[in-house]
């Protein structure tokens, strides 16, 4: 599954494919995105679509928590029919994951990466949630964020003969990126697909 991806490295570059309110003040960050690292995604807001940083990891059920308590997050979802996820599939909680390319791991372990072969922008389909409190790192004890995880789906040609399970869910249209904002759950649920074989390289 995918725990490693590159994102575009600043809101302005974000801003000049999806009009969006710049929370982030513009700063650059870091673009390769690993688990439990914040990460900029565009999601609603009360004036409209915003970009913000959020932590990478969704809350996980309560079921597969050790008995610390820490919660390492969620980062790949796939099974939205579960109850613990059907809460935040409606479009309150839908948001778009910007990103460049992303990784597999391969028969060694090292990444395979992979982007599109026509350098067409890619969005994640994403959810997030405001203001969980959890403990993500014992250390630090419990602490507030802002959360996002990605869906995942069968994978494509490209993607399958590295990992046979699963991909990213990624949109590559603005119609499709409105769809998975804006439109209802029975809608945009039909985006969870693998893009066409022969997309990526």
């Amino acid at each position: 599954m995918c725990n490693l991806y590159r994102t575009k490295s600043s809101a302005a570059e974000i801003a000049g494919l999806f009009r969006a309110r710049d929370l982030t003040g513009n700063m650059p960050w870091q673009t390769d995105v690993y688990p439990d690292r914040l990460a900029p995604i565009i999601r609603h807001g009360e004036e409209g679509p915003e970009i913000a940083q959020a932590r990478w990891g969704m809350p996980t059920p309560p079921q597969y928590l050790p008995e610390s308590g820490r919660d390492s997050g969620v980062t790949n979802i796939r099974n939205v029919s579960s109850p613990h996820w059907r809460r935040w599939l409606g479009a309150p909680h839908r948001c778009l994951v910007p990103v460049e390319a992303f990784s597999e791991p391969g028969p060694d372990r090292k990444p395979v990466w992979f982007e599109p072969v026509d350098g067409a922008p890619m969005m994640f389909a994403g959810i997030e949630t405001r203001g969980w409190a959890s403990i993500r790192k014992v250390k630090d004890g419990e602490t507030t964020d802002d959360l996002f995880g990605f869906l995942t789906c069968r994978p494509n040609a490209e993607v399958g003969a590295i990992h046979p399970k699963a991909m990213p869910v990624i949109l590559t249209s603005a119609t499709d990126w409105d769809t998975w904002l804006n439109a209802p759950w029975e809608i945009a649920k039909l985006l969870q697909r693998p893009l066409p074989d022969g997309s990526l390289q």
